[in-house]
C-alpha cells in the first residue's frame, strides 16, 4: 500500500524542499539595503493616502465568504458526476440532499438580501 503513495510523497518531499532553497535563497543571498525611503509605502508612483478613513461594508465580507462557500460546495458536485453510475441510487439520494440543502441556504441568503450589492 506505501508503494503506491511512495511517488506522491517524493513529489512533495522534492515541491517542499524547491520552496525552501527559493526561500533561504532570497533571505540569505538577495541583496540587504533597507532605507527609511525603500520602507514607505508605494503605490502607482503616488503617495498613498492610506484608508484610514473608509470603511468598507459588512457586505463586501458577506458576499465574499458566501463565494467562497458555494464555491467549495460545487467542487464537491464534479467528482459525483464523473462517478454517477457506479455510487447508484445511495449515491444519487445522498447528492440529492446536499443539493437540497445547497439550494434552502441559497434561497435563505437570497430572502436575506446578502445577494444585493447595493446598501
Amino acid at each position: 500500500m506505501t508503494e503506491l503513495y511512495l511517488p506522491m510523497f517524493i513529489m512533495f518531499a522534492i515541491a517542499a524542499g524547491i520552496c525552501a532553497v527559493m526561500f533561504l535563497g532570497g533571505q540569505y543571498l538577495g541583496p540587504k539595503n533597507p532605507t527609511p525611503e525603500k520602507r514607505l509605502p508605494f503605490e502607482c508612483g503616488n503617495d498613498t493616502a492610506g484608508t484610514r478613513g473608509v470603511r468598507l461594508s459588512v457586505k463586501f465580507y458577506l458576499t465574499a465568504i458566501l463565494f467562497v462557500v458555494f464555491d467549495i460546495e460545487a467542487v464537491f458536485i464534479y467528482p459525483w458526476a464523473a462517478l454517477f453510475k457506479g455510487l447508484g441510487w445511495s449515491g444519487f439520494m445522498t447528492m440529492l440532499v446536499f443539493i437540497v440543502a445547497l439550494l434552502v441556504a441559497l434561497a435563505y441568503c437570497w430572502k436575506k438580501g446578502a445577494l444585493e450589492w447595493e446598501s
